[in-house]
This record gives C-alpha cells, structure tokens and sequence, in this order.
C-alpha cells in the first residue's frame, strides 16, 4: 500500500514537471514570436525611412544649390554697387536669385509609422535616438529656419527696398522684361551703404544654414551607413 501511494506521488510529480514544461516552452515560443514579428516590423520602418532620407538628401542639395547660388548674386551685386566690373548679361539670373526664398520638404512617412507603432521597435539605442533628434530637432528648426524665421524670408525683408533703389536703373525690353541695367548706377552714397549691408545680411544667412544643412547631411548620412549595417548584418 505504501508504494502505491509514492507511485501515485511520482506519476503526478512528474505530469506537473511535464505540463510546467509545456507551459513555458509555449510562453518562450510565443515570446519568440512576438520579438520576431518586433523585429521584421522594426526592420521593414528601418528601410522605409531610410528611402525617406534618400529623398531628403536630394531636397537637401538643391536648397543648398540654390542658397550658394543666392551667395554668388549677393557677390554680384556687391561688386555693382561698389562699381567693379560685372557681367551685364548675367544682370537677370542673379536678381532672380537674390532674394529668392526656399521650403525645407520632409519625408516623414517611416517615422510617423514608428511613432505609431512604438519607437522601442527599434531596439538599437544610438540609431533610436538619433532618428528621434533628426525628425523631431533638426528639421523641426530647418524648416522654421527656411520658412517663418524673419532674417531668412528674404523676400519679404529686403526686395522691395533693393529693388527701390536698383530698379530705376534697369532697361526692359517691349514685353515689360529686365533685359540689363545702365551703370554707373544713379544711387548716393548713403543708399549704396545701406544696401550693402542688405547684402551683407542676406549673405550671412544664407552661410549660417548651409552650414546647418551640413550638419544634417552628415547626421543623414551617418543614420543610413547604420540602418544599412543593420540590415546587411
């Protein structure tokens, strides 16, 4: 009787060992699961931004294109009003990119889809972390930079008071069209002064954000070598 009953012990002993076994090989497997449906979710966004930044990088270059064209016109014109040399033919181009102004585009579909999704999907701290700084802190402050802070609306602070003082001396052709300019120009001395510093001032912003736009192209950059190390790893 008594071996009975330590037969029965060891039978239900062992169909608790076997169903605790069971039970947490079904979590561990869920669990699994779980972290690699995490991860193919996490890798899949990766991807997705990183052709979102691709796209950026070329919206990137051509605002910095057009903010060292902006540069050389300011150059030009310097050296018009302090009666240098300039070539005439080129009196158009230059005025059009003057005070010309430019947006800052985003792609920010893959980010959106990791704020939705959760931001721990990406399991890497740094690459987290630096995704989160880009999209949230530097083009955040590029595009008021480009678009709503005042010194960088060049159009709308400086235009119409150069152009108060160049567009007496130019020649249009019979549709209404710059077609050049008389020299020497017919401005005093003060005026000259002052639109100098217009041009000073214009210059000097447009060197402060390409230099901004440097900074985001490296951190782009740097933030695509680690997506696609990740990837290929």
């Amino acid at each position: 009787m008594k071996r009975k009953k330590t037969t029965n012990w060891k039978n239900r002993g062992f169909e608790f060992l076997s169903i605790f076994i069971a039970v947490i090989s079904a979590f561990a497997l869920n669990n699994w699961n779980e972290n690699r449906r995490d991860d193919n979710s996490g890798n899949k966004i990766l991807i997705e931004i990183s052709n979102g930044l691709k796209k950026d990088l070329d919206d990137i270059k051509l605002n910095k294109m057009g903010h060292q064209m902006g540069i050389s016109a300011c150059q030009y014109f310097g050296d018009l009003i302090s009666g240098k040399r300039i070539d005439k033919d080129s009196i158009v181009s230059n005025y059009f990119i003057l005070t010309r102004d430019f947006v800052s585009i985003q792609n920010v579909a893959g980010y959106e889809t990791l704020k939705s999704q959760g931001l721990e999907l990406i399991k890497n701290d740094s690459l987290r972390l630096q995704i989160i700084s880009l999209y949230e802190y530097n083009y955040n402050t590029l595009q008021k930079l480009e678009e709503e802070y005042s010194e960088m609306q060049f159009q709308e602070s400086y235009f119409k008071e150069i152009n108060n003082e160049l567009a007496p001396n130019f020649n249009f052709d019979d549709n209404g069209k710059i077609s050049g300019i008389n020299l020497p120009l017919k401005i005093t001395e003060d005026k000259k002064k002052i639109l100098l510093s217009y041009l000073w001032k214009i210059q000097t912003n447009r060197e402060f954000i390409l230099g901004f736009y440097g900074e985001i192209e490296n951190k782009i950059l740097g933030i695509q070598q680690q997506i696609n190390t990740k990837n290929n790893s």
